[in-house]
């Protein structure tokens, strides 16, 4: 019998053309037609339905689900934000953890990061043009650009280093100047309480890859 921590059941119940695989891994993996009817604030309803298989990692909501749409009803032409593994970008890596720690189960991660990416796939495909509520530069300019806005910053280096600070102590971190270039330590900033948030919802060593990933590529 599957453990309902991650919110299984229901999930199944709000979208009952979903139903749980055979899996021989730790992994959870779900299968089926995925029905939703969304209406954004100052945007119009739409209802779709693709064909979907979502695959939940053991260590969710602390690892983001993956999820791939199956039939190729969204083109694969560079222009719906597909990853190079065939999965859907659902959004910047920290901007999704961020989201699941608001709501960690399942039925969290599908209305505030799924929907959301389902419906402006459908509405591109309806309507042409781009995504609605904007879009994200691909790979990681984009990621650059989201994390300014999430964290309140200004450049490229403040967002890596603000990385870098995550992904060590926190005593250790506070001794550091503070990203924002206030010209204070970290641990006399409010920037400080700022950051403290994203903590809790990536350990250290996510961070000093990340960062590093930002800086190599």
């Amino acid at each position: 019998m599957v453990s309902d921590k991650q919110g299984i059941a229901g999930f199944l119940k709000d979208y009952p053309g979903m139903v749980i695989l055979p899996s021989r891994g730790a992994d959870i993996q779900l299968k089926g037609h995925f029905e939703f009817s969304a209406k954004p604030k100052g945007g119009s309803e739409i209802s779709d339905t693709y064909h979907l298989h979502i695959s939940i990692p053991k260590q969710f909501p602390q690892a983001t689900p993956k999820v791939t749409e199956i039939d190729l009803k969204i083109p694969r032409d560079g222009k719906y934000h597909i990853n190079p593994d065939n999965t859907l970008c659902l959004g910047s890596p920290l901007r999704l953890k961020h989201k699941i720690s608001m709501r960690p189960t399942l039925v969290g991660f599908t209305e505030d990061c799924l929907v959301p990416y389902l419906y402006a796939a459908s509405y591109k495909l309806f309507n042409g043009g781009n995504f609605p509520l904007g879009e994200l530069a691909h790979g990681n300019p984009g990621i650059v650009i989201d994390y300014l806005d999430l964290f309140g910053l200004k450049s490229r280096d403040q967002v890596i280093q603000t990385l870098k600070l995550l992904g060590i102590k926190k005593r250790v971190a506070n001794k550091s100047p503070c990203p924002c270039g206030c010209g204070q330590r970290l641990g006399k900033c409010s920037f400080n309480r700022q950051i403290s948030k994203f903590r809790g919802i990536a350990n250290r060593n996510w961070y000093r890859l990340h960062a590093k990933d930002l800086v190599d590529n």
